[in-house]
């Protein structure tokens, strides 16, 4: 699966621009350059994940419970963008100017998810390109991104009391709505997973153009299931998105009930079950609640950073949530509430936020205060630069760049000299 971004317009580490005064961030305060730095690392692991995933099975995605190097990568993004924010919305002239805004920024966010991941860039192998509305994804990496960014923003925009911030107890009293917004978000999200009925469904497999497709029946009738089945995350997509609208090629494809060659992708065993077929978004509506929450845990680093300027009580602010969040993480899992990518879970947010959370500490200690910033200018122009990578490398523009220069007839591209593709 292709893995993720950062978009620049939302992650300007610069205050709102109101007006004809655009008030930077780096005039009043030092810019932290561990903000890009972590970015550009997660980049950095996401072109990683696509290019070596097929070698390592670490560097895959798990297919359903579990974790693996490459299922931080969305988590981090999420959290940094998160920290983005409380410092883009620092000083804030125009509430309603801001809102449009943000509201502005995501809708482009939005098309260019659609455009890039609803299907234009498919099948590049096979020098086809374009969208059948049809079967447009309407999910997607960038389109869960708009909607993490939207909501924050919106939070960072109008749910902020007017307390004075002298101690982490004062700092958790100004922004004590926003933290009631990511409970009740977390709240909803656990009581529609466990608590919604998940009835029996079928769907249909396209086999030959002249053959009827084959349709395949899924029994279910449960509550609270967290299998690839008979999940609540599955069925809300389904029943809201439709089926043909989600991805493809599901990532529990590569189970070993789906897969002889498990964990990579294969033929389907002999006693398959039926639901190894079916589409399954990733980025589907219900699990983006959690990346909503996660965004809104990375907006709390933020503030830390407005509002503290000594580097040890910074890193002590950011240590502590960040540890309990990894440890309450990994309990959760070892009492059932699996660590699991594709839903989101409750689990996964934890430790997922939590590891962002150290990562981010380590890069601030050694950039920020320990100043070993010239051994990170790579990372930085990464991070800098992160939506233009990800277009280009991780929804394969480059490549039909590349096979848009041929010699005679498509096939015979700068891709088949250098012994890439067909």
């Amino acid at each position: 699966m292709k893995s993720y971004e950062a978009i620049k317009n939302i992650d300007e580490d610069e205050d709102v621009e109101m007006g004809k005064q655009q008030i930077s961030l780096q005039t009043h305060t030092q810019r932290l350059l561990s903000l890009d730095v972590f970015r550009g690392l997660t980049v950095a692991l996401m072109i990683l994940v696509d290019e070596a995933g097929g070698l390592l099975p670490a560097l895959k995605h798990s297919p359903w419970n579990g974790l693996t190097l490459a299922d931080f990568v969305m988590p981090f993004f999420l959290f940094i963008v998160g920290v983005s924010l409380a410092l883009a919305y620092k000083k804030l002239p125009s509430r309603v100017v801001a809102s449009r805004k943000a509201i502005l920024r995501a809708l482009k966010l939005l098309a260019l998810g659609l455009f890039l991941q609803g299907g234009y860039f498919h099948r590049v192998g096979d020098l086809t390109f374009g969208v059948d509305l049809k079967q447009l994804r309407w999910m997607g990496i960038l389109q869960r991104i708009a909607v993490a960014y939207l909501l924050t923003a919106l939070c960072e925009i109008w749910l902020k009391a007017d307390d004075t911030v002298k101690s982490g107890s004062s700092l958790v009293r100004k922004y004590r709505y926003q933290w009631s917004v990511a409970l009740v978000l977390s709240g909803l999200y656990l009581c529609l997973l466990y608590g919604l009925y998940v009835p029996d469904w079928e769907y249909q497999v396209p086999t030959e153009p002249s053959s009827a497709p084959m349709t395949f029946s899924v029994k279910c009738g449960v509550r609270g299931d967290t299998g690839p089945a008979c999940n609540a995350v599955g069925m809300i997509d389904r029943t809201i998105l439709g089926i043909q609208h989600l991805h493809r090629r599901p990532i529990y494809a590569r189970m070993p009930e789906c897969s002889i060659n498990s964990p990579d992708n294969g033929p389907l065993p002999p006693d398959a079950p039926a639901w190894c077929q079916a589409a399954f978004d990733p980025e589907g509506l219900l699990s983006s609640v959690m990346a909503i929450v996660t965004c809104l845990i990375g907006l709390h680093y933020g503030h830390i950073i407005i509002h503290f300027k000594d580097h040890r009580v910074r890193m002590l602010y950011w240590i502590i949530p960040a540890s309990c969040l990894l440890v309450c993480g990994l309990s959760l899992d070892l009492f059932g509430m699996h660590i699991n990518k594709v839903l989101f879970s409750f689990s996964y947010m934890c430790v997922t936020a939590g590891a962002a959370g150290i990562l981010f500490v380590g890069t601030y200690l050694m950039v920020d205060v320990c100043g070993y910033s010239r051994l990170t200018m790579i990372l930085q122009w990464m991070g800098k630069h992160a939506l233009m990578i990800y277009i280009l490398v991780g929804c394969n523009v480059f490549p039909v760049l590349i096979q848009g220069f041929y010699w005679g007839k498509p096939q015979n591209n700068l891709l088949k000299l250098i012994g890439v593709g067909s």
